[in-house]
């Protein structure tokens, strides 16, 4: 399959009570460009307006400091979000930490040795003060002590998911911060350390011809709490870090019967958008962030499609969805993006269809700025532009809101801040991507993925 991408521009014009703000950008900037589905692309940086180049920054900068100045005084690591405990932090935000410190050295908003220096305060809670089982972390960590804070009853051991989000970030870690000086040495090695002391194949269940991913394991109650890590959802990296490991790599099978082998895709159409990826309507955007802060999913393909191609379909799905349903909800149609956030009746993972209450978080929109750059970018203004005085805060918009009911988030919770600056980052210049893509076991992943391999459609 030849992909090929061309020079393009578009025109935002936005209006508010103050003034009219009518902006041209040209989106990545590319000449012509001819590859292979699943190669890497190599994009240059978009070029936008300085109004349009500051917004993104101040965005940037704002969420960034929820992991600089509100993460744990004591370990560092990322709080699980304002309205929990202090102590209570969680694995997967610190891992989108990680990332966003990196996007603040670029920035400038951090310098390198401030960020070497927080970060080896994190990696060394994590090495030698943190509960970890078979290598694999639990889902929350308590910042003070390192001990386990149970996530429910029974999930009060390893979290392979949350796990991989921060093992992801690792890998980063130790291919960004490569001077040979004493704190980048170290971590370096703190990094190396962890990662390859993670067990992924012992979480690996057989079950007749099936083979896949088991999410937790708890000291006391072993695999009771437990289902499989399957897709298509938000677990690739799970599989891709599993089958890259080092020392506990999983086989191959793992990849084809338990991660693509059920209710993986179903060739479909939703509002004009022909999708294959995932079973229905009712998808959350964070399926399409959390795994590929570092991961570019424009390296692999899935029926003909890089990934990358696959999720911008999705995005399309829900910008189209929020114009639809532009008449039933305020403020859809200008803004768009369903995710996993906090919502006026608690705490859900909304997508489109039924489960809709009028519920948007801006995390969905801005995080897929690389796959929908013309209407990620459209409702970063229309953000800015009227609702700024309603959702503006300390650490960005706000986590989540209601426009509907009048309802606004207090809280902001690091999964949802997490993605956007690293994101936003690897729309601007590609840097989470291009550096996590470096380390020198995920190449041999590509070509394994790359070949055809026999096993069951799914069904």
């Amino acid at each position: 399959m030849e992909l090929i991408l061309h020079r393009w521009g578009g025109i935002i014009s936005c209006m508010s009570p103050r003034r009219t703000l009518t902006l041209t950008f040209l989106l990545y900037g590319l000449s012509s460009v001819s590859l292979r589905a699943g190669d890497t692309i190599a994009t240059s940086q978009p070029r936008h307006p300085p109004e349009v180049e500051a917004l993104l920054t101040q965005v940037q900068q704002a969420v960034i400091r929820y992991f600089d100045e509100f993460g744990h005084p004591l370990s560092g690591l990322a709080r699980e979000g304002t309205g929990h405990g202090p102590d209570v932090c969680a694995v997967g935000a610190t891992g989108m930490g990680l990332f966003n410190l990196m996007v603040g050295v670029e920035r400038g908003f951090l310098t390198r040795a401030q960020a070497a220096r927080r970060i080896r305060q994190m990696l060394r809670f994590l090495a030698t003060k943190a509960d970890r089982f078979h290598g694999a972390f639990p889902h929350w960590l308590n910042g003070r002590t390192g001990k386990v804070i149970p996530f429910s009853p029974n999930d009060d051991g390893a979290d392979l998911v949350e796990t991989a989000y921060l093992a992801q970030a690792l890998l980063a870690v130790r291919e960004y911060f490569s001077a040979d000086d004493s704190v980048e040495t170290e971590l370096r090695r703190l990094t190396e350390k962890m990662w390859r002391e993670i067990e992924w194949d012992f979480f690996v269940k057989e079950k007749g011809p099936d083979a896949y991913l088991l999410w937790h394991w708890s000291p006391r109650v072993e695999w009771r709490m437990n289902h499989p890590v399957r897709g298509f959802n938000e677990c690739q990296i799970t599989y891709l870090l599993a089958l890259a490991s080092p020392t506990h790599a999983v086989p191959a099978k793992c990849y084809w019967q338990g991660w693509q082998g059920r209710d993986y895709a179903r060739e479909r159409e939703h509002y004009g958008v022909h999708v294959s990826l995932g079973r229905g309507l009712e998808m959350p955007l964070f399926f399409v962030h959390y795994s590929y802060l570092g991961f570019d999913p424009r390296a692999i393909s899935f029926e003909g499609k890089t990934y990358f191609e696959h999720f911008r379909d999705l995005c399309r799905v829900q910008v189209q969805y929020a114009r639809v349903k532009s008449g039933t909800f305020a403020g859809y149609g200008p803004l768009w993006g369903l995710t996993a956030c906090f919502g006026p009746d608690g705490y859900k993972a909304f997508a489109p269809g039924g489960g809709d209450d009028g519920t948007l978080a801006p995390t969905a929109a801005l995080s897929s700025m690389p796959y929908v750059p013309h209407e990620s970018l459209s409702c970063l203004l229309e953000l800015d532009q009227r609702y700024r005085a309603r959702l503006w805060g300390g650490y960005g918009f706000a986590d989540s809101f209601n426009l509907s009911r009048a309802w606004v988030s207090k809280a902001w919770l690091g999964i949802d801040v997490g993605p956007i600056a690293p994101m936003i980052e690897n729309y601007r210049t590609g840097l989470c991507w291009r550096v996590f893509m470096k380390a020198p076991e995920i190449e041999p992943v590509l070509r394994l993925l790359r070949e055809p391999q026999p096993g069951p459609k799914p069904s």
